[in-house]
């Protein structure tokens, strides 16, 4: 386990580095100016030429990138252009809030979803099994930002069970947890659904069945274990997804997290906050999927780490 451990550790290391490369890349081609951005619309020419001198704008690609990983080596993220502070400090005063609605999300759609599948599952082919399924393509139909202001319109607006927006208390934190879970909510319920189905047609549960076992034992000790494998590989990967998606649900609830931070740094070509947000999802992903490969020996000792 210690070898294989590490292996991942190098092989994440490498997948890390090369995403820093592709994204300095694209950003070293994006037309926009940083430099512009500091300076105002109503800047000389001369002065943005000073200000790209200043933060090494105009050396070589090579340069810059050479320069960049050796000072994220140190643990130095860069300092932002616009707000004249440490990237690092930014990210670490925003990242408790977006990693609260991360946990409170992936419960959420958990919950959701295994219930709907296991329900689905047992029900198969009849109504109960035909409306969950209706309902987890239209939750993984819907835009999140359209899911988000309807939750705002009939919880908040109308019956004014939870408040428009903000962050400091738990009911701040119901609507944008539902909003990002709704639609992992989705696939979880079709993936346990297929997963059950196949499980229950195993010849170890007919047997179990056979021997007389209750039908609740039998579910929650030999089809659940297996059946919930593919889940924990994609919870993984929904740490990604969450990334992605918690800008646009940050930026509708007003949540303080990482994600409306890297929202601000796109509309101002703020290069070291971009590239400090990448890194940190990135790490967060690599991380999510390595505990998902370590979490799944545990519950199916047939799984072997090599």
């Amino acid at each position: 386990m210690r070898g294989y451990i590490l292996r991942r550790l190098f092989e994440s290391a490498l997948i890390l580095l090369g995403i820093t490369l592709v994204t300095f890349i694209l950003l070293y081609l994006v037309p926009a100016d940083p430099a512009r951005q500091i300076a105002g619309r109503s800047a000389t020419a001369e002065t943005v030429q000073n200000i790209r001198d200043q933060l090494g704008l105009n050396d070589p690609f090579i340069v810059q990138y050479a320069r960049y990983i050796t000072s994220l080596f140190q643990g130095d993220m860069g300092r932002s252009y616009l707000q004249r502070a440490e990237v690092s400090e930014l990210i670490a005063a925003r990242l408790p809030a977006s990693l609260l609605l991360m946990v409170t999300a992936i419960v959420t759609e958990l919950i959701m979803g295994l219930t709907i599948g296991v329900v689905a599952a047992l029900r198969r082919n009849r109504f109960a099994d035909h409306s969950l399924m209706i309902f987890s393509f239209v939750s993984i139909s819907a835009p999140q930002f359209v899911i988000g202001i309807l939750l705002l319109y009939v919880f908040a607006v109308q019956l004014g069970w939870f408040p428009i927006g903000g962050y400091g208390t738990f009911a701040h934190l119901v609507l944008p947890s539902i909003t990002l879970g709704f639609l992992g909510a989705g696939w979880y319920s079709r993936m346990m659904r297929s997963s059950m189905i196949d499980v229950l047609a195993q010849d170890f549960v007919r047997t179990a069945r056979a021997k007389g076992l209750a039908k609740i034992h039998i579910i929650s000790r030999h089809v659940m274990p297996n059946a919930i494998l593919p889940i924990i590989a994609m919870v993984g990967i929904d740490i990604g997804l969450f990334m992605s998606g918690i800008v646009v649900v940050e930026s509708v609830f007003g949540w303080p997290g990482i994600g409306q931070l890297a929202w601000q740094a796109i509309q101002r070509v703020d290069i070291p906050v971009i590239m400090g947000v990448t890194m940190v999802s990135a790490t967060a992903i690599v991380l999510g999927n390595l505990l998902a490969d370590l979490v799944a020996p545990l519950i199916d000792p047939r799984i072997k780490t090599k």
